[in-house]
Order: structure tokens, then C-alpha cells, then sequence
């Protein structure tokens, strides 16, 4: 009886240092899988668009407004992709599947790349915008801003908000990056850390010019592009915002 009850215990133990392991290793392996997904869905979005375009001449993108920002502009239509037979199914990350990723199009006038614009982190800054213009109506358009940033940029103040501080995760580094206001109250998050640290790595800072719009260097490099941005210039040796 005793030799049982210790031959339990210690299977027990074993199933609980395993689950804890597993525990531990898990989160790598979760990232890989969907950096693997990611990458896939990509690829065969890709695939869709492109055959699409062969066949039909146009693009299948969803109708947008003008003064719709660049990076969420050009909305890819899965529908069309699907009843055209280009695709059996959206991926399984896709928004249109319950995912968090909206496929759009960057360049799509010269060469249209798929990207993804990540859901979360458009309804997290779509949520705290939404708090802005209630502080704006109540408070005559008084900004609730912090320190000046750039010329007509600002830290925005979540105290005055009356909300804790929020960050929000860069789908680029995994650091999180914090949020800012220009002058007609719109805010932004702030890719600037993420770009310096592109910039620096690949050792483009010889290569940049005052006039081009920094995120496009996210946007080629990496699977998502920069939701809820403002353009970037090369201004002193950094990135900064820019209308």
C-alpha cells in the first residue's frame, strides 16, 4: 500500500514537472508557429492577389475613402478571392476567419504586396481615441497633451484622461510604444524607436533623405505595416513625425 501510494506521488510529480516545462517552452513555440502562419498566409494571399490581377485587371480591394490613412486604405476583398476560386478560404488568421489579421495591400499602384494590418492594436488606438474626443468636447478642444515630441506633436496625457498609461506592442520588435497627439487631436502610435532600430541594424541611415516617408521601410521589411501612424521624416540623425 505504501509502495503504491509513493509510485503515485511520484508519477504526480513527474506529470506536474512536465506540464511545467512545457509551460515554459510553450511561448516560444507559440511564437514560432504563428511566425510561421504569418508568413504562410502571406504567401498564398500573395498567390490570389497576383492571379487575380492577371485575370481580371484590377485589384480586389474593398472601397475606401480619400482621407482614409495609407496604411489601412487598400483592404483586401477575401470574398472576391474566394468566390473567384482564387482562394478555398481566407487563412485562418484572417479577420474574416475570427483572426486578428486585416490583409491589405501596400504599393499598390507599382507592385502590390500583401501585408497585414494587426486588429488589436487598430481597436486599441480606435478605443483611446474615442476617450480623446470626449475629453475634447468637454473641454473646449483643449489637447490632453504632454511634452512636445515634434513640431505639433505630443506625449499624450492619459492622467488627464483619466485613464492609466497605455502602451501598445510593436508587432515589429515586441517593445512596447507609446502613444501621441498633434494639434487637430488625432492620435497615433509612436513607431519612432522601431524605426531607429530598423535603421541602425540594416545601416540605412546613409541611404535616407528628409523627404521620404520612413514607415515604408516597415512596411517592406515586415509582415505588418505601421496601424495608427503618422509619416516619418530623417531629421537630425532620427526619425520624426511628420504631417
Amino acid at each position: 500500500m505504501v509502495k503504491t501510494v509513493r509510485r503515485l506521488a511520484g508519477l504526480i510529480i513527474a506529470v506536474l514537472v512536465t506540464a511545467s516545462l512545457s509551460g515554459c517552452l510553450y511561448p516560444d513555440q507559440k511564437k514560432r508557429e504563428n511566425q510561421a502562419s504569418v508568413r504562410e498566409s502571406i504567401l498564398l494571399v500573395q498567390n490570389a492577389v497576383d492571379t487575380y490581377k492577371q485575370r481580371t485587371g484590377v485589384l480586389p480591394i474593398k472601397n475606401s475613402e480619400p482621407r482614409t490613412p495609407i496604411y489601412e486604405k487598400y483592404v483586401l476583398d477575401m470574398r472576391k478571392l474566394k468566390d473567384g476560386q482564387y482562394l478555398s478560404q481566407p487563412p485562418g488568421i484572417a479577420y474574416e476567419n475570427g483572426g486578428t489579421a486585416m490583409f491589405v495591400l501596400v504599393d499598390p499602384e507599382t507592385k502590390p504586396l500583401v501585408r497585414i494590418m494587426d486588429v488589436v492594436l487598430h481597436q486599441q488606438a480606435g478605443d483611446i481615441q474615442n476617450k480623446v474626443n470626449e475629453y475634447l468636447a468637454k473641454h473646449q478642444n483643449v489637447l490632453p497633451k504632454g511634452a512636445e515630441i515634434a513640431p505639433r506633436f505630443y506625449q499624450l496625457d492619459f492622467d488627464k484622461l483619466g485613464m492609466k498609461q497605455q502602451q501598445a506592442e510593436s508587432r515589429y520588435s515586441r517593445q512596447y510604444l507609446s502613444y501621441v497627439i498633434n494639434e487637430t487631436g488625432t492620435i497615433a502610435i509612436d513607431y519612432g524607436p522601431d524605426l531607429m532600430k530598423l535603421i541602425t541594424e540594416k545601416g540605412l541611415a546613409s541611404s535616407l533623405n528628409a523627404t521620404m516617408d520612413l514607415r515604408t521601410l516597415l512596411a517592406q521589411e515586415y509582415p505588418y505595416v505601421p496601424v495608427k501612424s503618422y509619416p516619418y521624416r530623417w531629421v537630425g540623425g532620427q526619425p520624426t513625425l511628420s504631417e
